[in-house]
């Protein structure tokens, strides 16, 4: 199948958290979806004509660039790129050894980066209009809270600053680039970095909303970044 008459978004770590809670939310209003993860079996929606399942490792080059292809070819069109994937490290930066930190930005900066790089023909290039790069961030990657969160944080703001490099690389093309920065989500991931049941933080259902507005938005709609806490926080 080329050629489809709605939006379609490629959404990497799609297969649970936050990236499934956005793949139900977005296929609900109507979108077609491409779906990365490590294990295609795990997909939080099943494989049809607006569903597209597609393995992909942020450890492996050959799969981002393999997944782009396949999308193109399937769907014709680009209008979203969702950088959802991550990795969690609770390791501060006096502990972290080189091969932690290689671990961590391959996956949390790297992968991103070159994803953006493969799909970004497609999204700058469209029939339908330029598209929208959504960076699920972190607020990790906007303050340091505690020694153990160091080199996490260090490739959130790093990712951060890969969404505001990809805003200034659309400035002429149109397309909106926009990192979302939640606190604790109550995810697996999110449960195992608070140390609790997630029974009262912000719900991956939240950011699935908040990410479809920002996807929806129009070109004169530019939003650099968008903070999330499930309380107040100073800062925020």
């Amino acid at each position: 199948m080329t050629g489809i008459d709605r939006p379609v978004a490629m959404i990497s770590g799609a297969s649970r958290g936050i990236g499934a809670a956005i793949a139900r939310d977005l296929h609900d209003a109507g979108w077609a979806l491409s779906l990365g993860m490590r294990d295609p079996g795990q997909s939080p929606l099943p494989a049809g004509e607006r569903v597209l399942v597609c393995p992909f490792d942020a450890t492996d080059p050959a799969t981002e660039t393999a997944w782009a292809a396949t999308t193109a070819a399937t769907f014709g069109r680009l209008d979203g790129l969702v950088l959802n994937a991550g990795v969690l490290s609770q390791v501060s930066a006096l502990q972290a050894s080189g091969a932690e930190f290689d671990r961590v930005f391959d996956i949390n900066v790297k992968s991103p980066m070159r994803l953006a790089q493969a799909a970004w023909p497609a999204l700058a290039g469209g029939d339908e209009g330029p598209g929208r790069v959504v960076t699920i961030a972190s607020l990790s990657g906007k303050r340091v809270k505690s020694a153990g969160a160091g080199l996490y944080a260090m490739s959130k703001f790093a990712v951060v600053g890969l969404s505001h490099a990809l805003r200034q690389a659309g400035r002429e093309s149109g397309v909106r680039a926009t990192a979302i920065c939640p606190s604790f989500v109550s995810t697996e991931m999110g449960r195992t970095a608070s140390g609790t049941d997630g029974a009262d933080k912000t719900r991956p259902e939240d950011i699935a909303r908040i990410t479809r507005l920002v996807l929806e938005l129009p070109p004169s709609a530019s939003i650099a970044e968008i903070p999330v806490h499930w309380d107040v926080e100073d800062c925020f």
